[in-house]
């Protein structure tokens, strides 16, 4: 038996929904996790700084009994956002983050951005005052093709924006190209990116090879092998601008095996003993802890946890829940398709 003992790691990219299925999954989160930027994207979207407190209150009322977890708050940018809401919503520590959704580019983003020029006075401002654009960097051009659409959104949308904004502080959501990879290097300080927990362990071959698997179903979409390999030197390097983002995303079974699915992963329940595998292979048990736990604080200008989340490895596989049940049926937790002997020590 092996044991890892790091900071409480923290979540840079979380989907929570609301309502039962808030309530349904928040325990999966908050036993590992101390902290989540917690995603915007309800139906209707959390746009102002009145309806992001709502959204915490909601978060903190269904927190199970002891549970110690922080819902970090995000504006869905629209092009009628205010910029004097955001400056004061940040200012009141509630919103540490404005998330951009590409309209059209992934759940619950029909309400988001069409034409940036629209909101450039909101991001003038948050440059201004330093609070992080997290930015879901696809184009949602039907021409390009669904697994060019990051690397185009790089060349064509991102780059020229910070070019024209060079103090905006960014967040590349959820990367899974080695183009990502190398843009996110280029950035300094002002650019970080979150990877994900299945992005490292799938690539587009699990999703379709032998049957489609719609729970391997996301967006961004797993790419080539060449990209996953690409996401797991990044993770593992310890370099300060690659964050822990699970973007764990819940939907029951009746909305992923469907005619038409939702894109999601659900990774909450176990993702640290996923990543103590995915590390250990890489050899990089040692940068678990800057990955997980220190690089996502520092670029988000917050302390590091003082409390420790310890991961022991066992000579036989150990066993997740196959599903959590929800009011409105059941959500599928993601399967690595492989045994995994590390697990969280109680």
């Amino acid at each position: 038996m092996h044991t890892l003992t790091l900071r409480r790691p923290d979540d840079w990219h979380l989907h929570l929904r609301d309502g039962a299925m808030l309530k349904a999954v928040l325990p999966e989160s908050a036993r590992h996790f101390a902290r989540a930027i917690i995603m915007p994207n309800l139906v209707p979207p959390v746009v102002t700084g009145d309806e992001a407190r709502a959204y915490r209150d909601r978060i903190l009322a269904a927190l199970p009994p002891g549970a110690t977890f922080e819902p970090l708050m995000t504006l869905y940018l629209t092009e009628a956002t205010d910029p004097d809401d955001v400056a004061a919503a940040a200012a009141s520590g509630l919103v540490r983050a404005v998330k951009l959704y590409p309209a059209g580019a992934t759940t619950n983003s029909h309400a988001g951005v069409r034409d940036l020029d629209k909101v450039l006075p909101v991001l003038e401002r948050m440059a201004d005052i330093g609070l992080p654009l997290c930015v879901h960097g696809e184009v949602t051009d039907p021409s390009v093709d669904i697994f060019d659409r990051e690397a185009v959104f790089i060349d064509t949308v991102l780059d020229p924006l910070r070019r024209r904004l060079p103090g905006l502080r960014v967040v590349m959501e959820h990367i899974t190209t080695e183009e990502g990879v190398a843009y996110a290097r280029t950035g300094g300080d002002t650019l970080g990116a979150t990877i994900t927990t299945h992005h490292l362990v799938i690539n587009r071959n699990h999703i379709l090879a032998g049957g489609i698997k719609p729970h391997y179903y996301c967006l961004p979409v797993a790419k080539r092998e060449k990209h996953r390999l690409a996401l797991r030197a990044a993770a593992t390097s310890g370099e300060a601008c690659f964050l822990l983002g699970t973007d764990s995303a819940p939907h029951v079974d009746a909305l992923k095996e469907h005619a038409c699915g939702c894109a999601g992963c659900f990774t909450a329940t176990n993702t640290m003993p996923l990543l103590a595998h995915v590390f250990e292979e890489e050899s990089a048990l040692h940068h678990l802890e800057a990955f997980a736990s220190r690089n996502g604080p520092a670029f988000y200008r917050l302390p590091v946890n003082e409390t420790k989340l310890t991961l022991v490895k066992h000579e036989q596989p150990q066993s997740f829940p196959e599903k959590i049940l929800t009011e409105a049926g059941p959500v599928t937790v993601f399967n690595p398709g492989f045994p995994v002997h590390w697990h969280v020590e109680a």
